[in-house]
Order: structure tokens, then C-alpha cells, then sequence
């Protein structure tokens, strides 16, 4: 991906270098978290939705000294983020003015280490990369990134670009009333179809993370050689059954929340190949089956 030498957001708020205590967490909610995450992964729910749930619209988190810029070793990981983000809300701000008729409300994204406070409670960084409605920001730890590639196999950085134009994603179904409107919805049915709305809102960022990077390739030149695999492989290796299959040995796509690998790979595909974002309605109007390219007739 090309990023070097190009402007930074300036939304990126840095709370690393003071991890807050697992002690310092109320009623114990660090251990909750991470017990939250491995049983959502058994019993289909959603983490995101989880991690909502506790503690709804908690105080603002207290103020944390940055890591010094001369100690950063991931300085330059850092820069990468603050260009991604800037790439997106250039995207968005001309997709929301123009198509929307509407103005684009810029996210915060808050870089932390190991454990942070949100409006949506208080989480580890075992939830991974996490979108907040109630303060509107996106939350990522860098261990997410290596552990990405480590653990995944999902290497290069459009495979981060990819990992946080999917969490502006859910920014933007924030805004436009789709996850207030999911969240209404599963509490007036089972358990099965809730999963349903959470796989078909999750598949939504996949493609809305396509649509920004349609559009960012047209007016920056973006992408090179390489770059799109490496997000289509990122997609895939976070998809549900893979997830299942090396959490349990097994998959139960009744318990799927966010999409199998394939599904993933596939609307993502979409987005950055059509750039449409009208087409981002068909994630809540075609019926479930065909949502998934195994499973389309």
C-alpha cells in the first residue's frame, strides 16, 4: 500500500503506555471481557455486542501519558494508522456529501495497550479492534496487528488497512441508523435470527470497508501489486467457521456473528470491485441464503 509521506489524521487520540491494571477495572470486568470473548466464540454471540452491554455510557476514560515518541518502536505502525484513517474520512466525507446528501461525522480512533475504558464499558484487547456507538470511536491495540500475522497468517498492510476500514464501517452504520435498528430488532426475536442480523451487519462493513477502498484507489492510487489478496486473505482468516473450527474443532453456523470466510471474503470483494454504495442495502434485503457465495442459488 502506498502511505509513506502522505497526511496523517489528526483523530488519532494515543492511550498506550498506560495500560490500565486488570485490578483498576470495576467489578472485575477485565476477566469478564476475556471470559466473554471464548464463550461468545462457543454460543454464537456477538463480542462486539458483548462488550457493549457492560457498562453502558460510562464516564470518559481518565487522561493517559503517551508513549514518548523517542521510545515509540511502533512509530512508524502509528503514521501507517493515522494515513489509513485520513484515507477514510477523505472517502467518506465526499461519499456522504455527495451521495448521502449529508455531512460525515469524523470518528476518533484510540490507540491503548492492553486494556481500555469506552462509553460502551470497559474491554481487553482480547476483544480485538472494537467500534463504540456510544462515544463514536474506533479502539485498536497494535498486538492485534502482529497477532494477525503471527497467529493468522494474514500479512501486509492493506491487511491492517482492510482490519480498520472495517471498524469505520461500523462508524458508518452508526450514523446512517443500520446497527441502532439491528441492536431494536434481535431483541424481539431468537437467538439464531439475532446471529443472522449480526452476520448481516458485519458482512455490511466488510463491503462499506470495499466501497472506501474503491474510492481511495481512484482518487490516490492506493493499492499495489498484492494488496487486495492481502485484505481478501485477512477477510477469510477472520471469517466465523475458521475462527470456530481452530477455537473448537468444529462449526456451527447457527453460531456464526460476524460471517463464514468465504462470505466475507466475498462482500468485501464487491465493494471494492463496484464501489456502489447503494449496494450496501443488499445485506439486509437479500434473503440470508444468498449472503454467503456456498450457499447462493
Amino acid at each position: 500500500m502506498r502511505w509513506e509521506g502522505r497526511e496523517e489524521s489528526s483523530n488519532v487520540e494515543d492511550r498506550r503506555g498506560s495500560a490500565m491494571p486488570v485490578a483498576s477495572l470495576a467489578g472485575g470486568s477485565v476477566m469478564f471481557m476475556i471470559f466473554a470473548v471464548v464463550i461468545s466464540m462457543l454460543l454464537g454471540a456477538n463480542p462486539r455486542q458483548l462488550l457493549e452491554q457492560v457498562g453502558q455510557q460510562r464516564p470518559a476514560p481518565e487522561t493517559q501519558t503517551p508513549v514518548a515518541p523517542e521510545s515509540d518502536k511502533d512509530a512508524a505502525l502509528k503514521k501507517f494508522v493515522g494515513v489509513v484513517l485520513k484515507d477514510n474520512e477523505d472517502v467518506w466525507t465526499v461519499l456522504f456529501r455527495e451521495q448521502l446528501k449529508a455531512k460525515y461525522e469524523e470518528p476518533k480512533l484510540v490507540l491503548f495497550t492492553g486494556a481500555v475504558r469506552s462509553a460502551c464499558g470497559e474491554a481487553t484487547a482480547a476483544v480485538g479492534p472494537f467500534y463504540c456507538p456510544g462515544d463514536k470511536n474506533v479502539y485498536l491495540d497494535f498486538d492485534f496487528f502482529r497477532q494477525l500475522q503471527s497467529e493468522f497468517g494474514a500479512k501486509g498492510d492493506f491487511a491492517m488497512a482492510y482490519v480498520i476500514a472495517h471498524e469505520v464501517g461500523h462508524h458508518v452504520q452508526n450514523l446512517l441508523g443500520f446497527s441502532r435498528k439491528v441492536q431494536s430488532m434481535q431483541m424481539q426475536m431468537s437467538k439464531v435470527e439475532g446471529n443472522q442480523l449480526s452476520v448481516r451487519l458485519e458482512l455490511q462493513a466488510d463491503y462499506l470497508a470495499g466501497v472506501w477502498a474503491h474510492h481511495a484507489q481512484a482518487a490516490k492510487g492506493i493499492l499495489e501489486k498484492g494488496d487486495i489478496a492481502e485484505a481478501i486473505n485477512a477477510a477469510e482468516k477472520i471469517g466465523d467457521d475458521v475462527l470456530q473450527k481452530k477455537a473448537t474443532g468444529r462449526v456451527r453456523e447457527e453460531a456464526f456473528t460476524h460471517g463464514s470466510a468465504a462470505a466475507r471474503a466475498y462482500w468485501f470483494t464487491k465493494g471494492i470491485q463496484s464501489g456502489d454504495l447503494k449496494g450496501m442495502m443488499d445485506l439486509f434485503e437479500l434473503p440470508f441464503s444468498q449472503l454467503d457465495p456456498k450457499t447462493m442459488q
